[in-house]
């Protein structure tokens, strides 16, 4: 029992990053929210979502993780939007269709090869909001493409960090 204990629950963390790092990783997700947060004032346009500060912490905390490639931003944010407005038109916004609907968006997202785990909460705020077709054009895509660009030229001018991003495609 003890062996299985210890292969499960390692007895260390990893270790943290350097705080010039962290520094950056804050002054970059405080940038880029701060920046769809502004334009969505200006605008009058309701562009911030929950999921985009999850998109944040990779975006900028671990940016050369698969997860954080500008396809998988955008592409998982738009992706799960349609999932969760094909299911909001179909079956409603029944408590059934909450789960339905965030299992199929993880299925597309694992065939269009761009998984993004803060993606995986877009369902779920179109069936709580009642979200229209739109929805996927103001916020989603534009909220998300605005990050990644934030994205790409901050962690790019970081002289900590590797480029930006690691896959395009």
């Amino acid at each position: 029992m003890l062996t299985f204990l210890k292969r499960v629950w390692p007895s260390r963390a990893p270790q943290r990053p350097a705080a010039k790092y962290i520094l950056w990783s804050w002054a970059g997700g405080t940038i880029g929210i701060g920046l769809v947060a502004m334009i969505a004032h200006l605008s009058g346009y309701p562009l911030l979502m929950a999921p985009l500060g999850a998109s944040a912490v990779l975006a900028f905390g671990v940016p050369d993780s698969p997860l954080a490639q500008p396809r998988n931003i955008v592409g998982g944010h738009v992706f799960t939007t349609i999932v969760g407005l094909t299911f909001l038109s179909f079956f409603g916004a029944d408590w059934w269709v909450a789960g339905l609907a965030v299992g199929a968006s993880i299925t597309v997202m694992q065939f269009t090869n761009t998984v993004h785990p803060p993606a995986g909460a877009n369902p779920l705020v179109v069936l709580a909001t009642g979200a229209a077709w739109d929805y996927v054009f103001l916020p989603v895509a534009l909220s998300a493409a605005v990050l990644t660009v934030v994205a790409f030229l901050f962690n790019n001018i970081a002289p900590s960090r590797k480029p930006y991003p690691t896959f395009w495609y």
